[in-house]
């Protein structure tokens, strides 16, 4: 009885706390992997950490001092955050569960588009202000303009296996048939053979591309889907944890209250 109330309450085996600080790495771990243009869910996933570590303190503090007001308090914030991790778990399988790319022959890499994703996904990124802030992103960031480092000829640009953004952000759909001249420029004297709108928003100046296509948009959702899915396969292993945590909590409380009721 008295090693379920140790691990239970974070006694002397601090198993939420270190579930905390893994929880803290992951998020931190996920900034360093990811420019400021697509960190959606680093903080949020940082916020977990701390919330889950605070509740821990809770948990030791009444241990410590043998406060029933306090384990109480410990249990029921643990059921609130395993069940707020269920249903964040549950929601991203079901938004990210839509959209894949096309394949288009003779290239590498896939092309996106915009309608085959989750409406929740669309809806945010043909908000003006959210897209805003990505295209000026962007922009900035080193997707487009290291193409032309990283392929100098059209044959390696060709070859290429290009990411989401890259096909999508950095180059004209592969429907208007404007033919590349390297990686970074296309001959715009062509007209567009098909009637898709992205045609005509693609310009090659650096500052212009195709931030304004759909084409744009449906990469960033491919690569936020990407995102969604590893925080999703996370917090299944993290639920997982916080249940077994919270089980043996519940468990080492009956057995405590039964310890006092006998004394």
């Amino acid at each position: 009885m008295g090693l379920f109330l140790l691990l239970g309450f974070d006694a002397q085996c601090p198993c939420s706390k270190l579930l905390a600080i893994a929880v803290v790495v992951f998020g931190v771990w996920m900034s360093t992997h990811h420019d400021n243009c697509r960190r959606s869910l680093t903080l949020p996933v940082i916020g977990i950490g701390a919330v889950i570590f605070f509740v821990s303190i809770i948990g030791f503090l009444g241990a410590l001092k043998n406060s029933s007001i306090l384990l109480w308090i410990y249990l029921i914030l643990l059921c609130f955050i395993s069940v707020g991790v269920l249903v964040f778990t549950v929601l991203a399988f079901i938004v990210t569960n839509n959209g894949s790319g096309h394949s288009i022959a003779g290239l590498r890499y896939k092309e996106y588009q915009l309608h085959d994703y989750s409406p929740w996904f669309v809806k945010q990124l043909n908000n003006t202000r959210n897209w805003k802030h990505l295209q000026s992103c962007l922009v900035k960031s080193d997707d487009c303009k290291n193409l032309y480092k990283k392929y100098k000829t059209l044959k390696q640009y060709k070859l290429a296996k290009l990411t989401p953004i890259e096909a999508g952000c950095c180059r004209p759909p592969s429907e208007c048939g404007y033919p590349a001249v390297n990686a970074s420029y296309y001959d715009m004297s062509f007209h567009p053979v098909s009637s898709n709108k992205d045609c005509k928003l693609y310009k090659n100046a650096r500052d212009i591309k195709c931030y304004n296509c759909d084409s744009c948009k449906a990469g960033v959702a491919q690569y936020m889907k990407t995102e969604w899915r590893v925080v999703a396969v996370f917090n299944v292993a993290l639920f997982v944890v916080l249940s077994m945590i919270y089980f043996v909590g519940c468990c080492a409380r009956r057995n405590a209250a039964t310890i006092r009721s006998k004394d």
